[in-house]
């Protein structure tokens, strides 16, 4: 799921804070916390400064302890403000534990919170560099509700404040993180190398680049800068949560369970980072150890995001009514500006699910209202965390299992091209082929199961969707192969309609064929589009005859 591997990405690139301080002896003890934060140990870093306030409840070590639950995979603001108060009761004119607050309320999504950060630093007058350097950092720690112009110059300034002694490492790597929030790569790329030589541990910094390049979809970069990451440091959990996400975006699953179990054991035991797991491994379809995780921590955490999570896997599993139980819980109680329009959408799958073995008519059309609707909310907003059309196929019966598909026709062919999947994944050409083998035998379920791998690997190749909606057509399942056809069209470009104007044709045709009960507007438009296109199509003049008698 892509908003699963972009948070994640977010959380590598945005996970990390050093603190500078001229005191030596009390620093290490700072540096401490702060690396653990790094390295998502964040369960040894709230120890760390938990220990720090017994010994010592000044108003930053309030402030650090209060950060972390910020920084964290999913942020717990209330336990953050907790922290941030106590601090403030310590110190009243604590900036840090102020910008703590106004953190807190930018990352629930009120965007008054920046102009707060700004009052915070003009209060300030700007003399102390960890200042603006926190500022700087809470206006760049949320993907959502940001302002990296801002952050940009508080960081320079700190930058130019710090530059009379020696400027720390983070602060480049962050103003990096800036300009990747404004989607300025080149300068991202200079401000990474310049943290590089300042920073004592570089696999921090190579795992900033490497996902940067991931995010340029330069994958080959991105792997070699992780590489390095890990060949500095082993023991740095953050660059094996970057390696699995390329292996998932590769679809080598087996490689990136490995990572994650890396990542496993590296990081640590803290329920949020256990929470980043599970995630992670469903983004990997590793579903039995996605459950095994959740289930361990479910009780643990407070935060309702872990109700959404269940909710995915539930959705998996085709427990749609417990699915919709889950996400209910999670929209009921997290914060408003939490809800995503993929959550909208994953509503829309559960109900168009229940819809399916609905037998009360009225149930059943709100049912499928329901789901169109809130489908249609992740779409116009161009979310691509689910194939949104093609889990609706799956939902009306296009979803093959791998049983289904062994029962069906096979022959000496199929078996060597199974071994050949098998062995790699990505071989778009066997699996081309066996797709094709499938179809020669009329095992269907054989060839949609192939055609819908074909299309997770180039989703951008449009005859995978046309020979997934024939599959399906030959299956008997219509409402998946019009989602299929339609697909197609949608997928095919500009450029190449000339080309596959027959092709085309059939498709409208096919849309229209299978749409003249349902939907007599739609079959209308469709197949004067298959005439047009093609003139000569006897079918669809036919069928545009009939229908607009």
């Amino acid at each position: 799921m892509k908003d699963i591997m972009n948070m994640n990405v977010k959380k590598i690139a945005f996970g990390a804070a050093v603190v500078f301080f001229t005191n030596f002896a009390y620093a290490q003890t700072v540096q401490d916390g702060i690396n653990s934060i790094d390295s998502d140990k964040f369960a040894q870093a709230k120890t760390n400064f938990t220990n720090m306030i017994a010994s010592a409840p000044t108003d930053e070590n309030y402030f650090y302890l209060g950060n972390t639950f910020l920084k964290q995979g999913e942020p717990d603001f209330a336990a953050a403000t907790d922290s941030f108060n106590k601090g403030l009761a310590v110190s009243s004119k604590s900036y840090l534990n102020k910008l703590g607050l106004a953190t807190v309320k930018l990352g629930k999504g009120d965007k008054n919170a920046i102009g707060e950060i700004q009052k915070i630093v003009t209060d300030s007058r700007e003399k102390d560099a960890e200042v603006l350097f926190r500022a700087a950092e809470a206006l760049t720690l949320f993907e959502k509700n940001n302002s990296p112009d801002l952050a940009i110059e508080f960081l320079n300034k700190a930058i130019e404040r710090a530059s009379r002694k020696e400027v720390p490492a983070h602060y480049y790597y962050t103003l990096g993180d800036a300009y990747r929030l404004k989607k300025i790569p080149g300068d991202a790329m200079t401000a990474y190398d310049k943290a590089l030589p300042l920073a004592k541990n570089k696999a921090s910094v190579y795992t900033r680049i490497g996902t940067l390049w991931m995010a340029a979809q330069q994958w080959q970069q991105a792997k070699t800068s992780i590489e390095k990451a890990i060949a500095t440091d082993p023991s740095y959990a953050p660059a094996y949560k970057a390696l699995a996400a390329y292996d998932i975006r590769y679809q080598q699953n087996a490689k990136a369970t490995q990572d994650l179990i890396n990542y496993t054991k590296y990081a640590d035991e803290d329920p949020y980072t256990q929470l980043e797991i599970a995630k992670l491994y469903f983004t990997n379809e590793d579903y039995t150890n996605s459950k095994q995780v959740l289930d361990k921590i479910f009780d643990k955490i407070n935060d309702p995001i872990k109700f959404k999570l269940r909710a995915y896997q539930l959705f998996a599993d085709g427990k749609y009514p417990e699915a919709m139980q889950n996400m209910d819980n999670f929209v009921s109680q997290a914060e408003k500006s939490r809800i995503q329009p993929a959550d909208q959408g994953l509503q829309g799958l559960i109900a168009a699910g229940l819809a399916k073995t609905e037998t009360d008519a009225a149930k059943k059309a709100a049912l499928t209202a329901e789901a169109q609707q809130k489908i249609a909310i992740a779409k116009a907003a161009k979310d691509e965390t689910m194939k949104w059309d093609m889990e609706l196929a799956k939902i009306a019966g296009g979803g093959a299992s791998q049983a289904d598909v062994d029962a069906g026709p096979s022959n000496p062919m199929i078996d060597g091209l199974k071994q050949k999947v098998a062995a790699n994944a990505q071989d778009t050409d066997s699996l081309f082929k066996l797709a094709t083998a499938y179809q020669d035998v009329k095992n269907w379920n054989g060839a949609i199961a192939t055609w819908q791998k074909m299309s997770t690997i180039l989703p951008d190749w449009a005859p995978a969707y046309y020979s997934l909606g024939y599959s399906y057509q030959q299956a008997s399942n219509n409402d998946a192969a019009k989602i299929a056809y339609e697909k197609y069209i949608s997928t095919v470009k500009p450029a190449e309609v000339d080309a596959n104007k027959q092709t085309l044709a059939y498709a409208y045709f096919a849309v229209a064929y299978l749409s003249k009960e349902s939907d007599v507007a739609k079959a209308k438009d469709y197949v004067a589009k298959s005439v047009q296109l093609d003139p000569t199509y006897q079918d669809a003049v036919k069928l545009n005859a009939e229908i607009n008698k």
